[in-house]
């Protein structure tokens, strides 16, 4: 493992990111046929078969686990959605944990106004890479296209 994927397991356990992904994985997660947690490499770890309504995206990422509506196997062949979460994990590091969800629901709020969709104007997507995510680029909508 990269020294950089190190730091990032060891922010993301510090700043109890991934502890509240682990219980999110415990708790709201049904056990399919396979484990219940699958390593994804890079000190990443995979739960499939989240249940609950919120967030409504097929992956999400808390600290260093990703969770995912289908089979934690689905995500493992698909590895362009995998980097771009991989990329969100990062991001929880340098938001110093925790506060990440606040401020990308805030920012998902802000791209929800300017195009209609929560990620084309999301930094934390843009950033992650929104073709990776599976998101197209929206335009601003037209009321929106004259006040820049």
């Amino acid at each position: 493992m990269k020294s950089a994927y190190r730091v990032r397991l060891v922010v993301n356990a510090l700043n109890l990111s991934t502890a509240l992904g682990l219980l999110l994985a415990v708790t709201a997660t049904r056990r399919s046929d396979g484990p219940r947690l699958r390593g994804a490499g890079d000190g990443l770890l995979v739960a499939g078969g989240y249940r609950p309504p919120v967030p409504v995206a097929s992956a999400f990422t808390v600290g260093n686990v990703i969770l995912l509506r289908g089979d934690a196997a689905d995500l493992l062949a698909r590895p362009r959605l995998l980097r771009h979460e991989a990329r969100h994990s990062t991001q929880y590091a340098w938001c110093l944990g925790i506060v990440m969800i606040p401020l990308y629901l805030a920012c998902a709020g802000v791209s929800m106004a300017l195009c209609g969709d929560w990620a084309s104007f999301n930094p934390f997507e843009r950033l992650a890479g929104l073709a990776d995510g599976g998101y197209d680029r929206r335009p601003l909508r037209p009321f929106r296209r004259g006040r820049r």
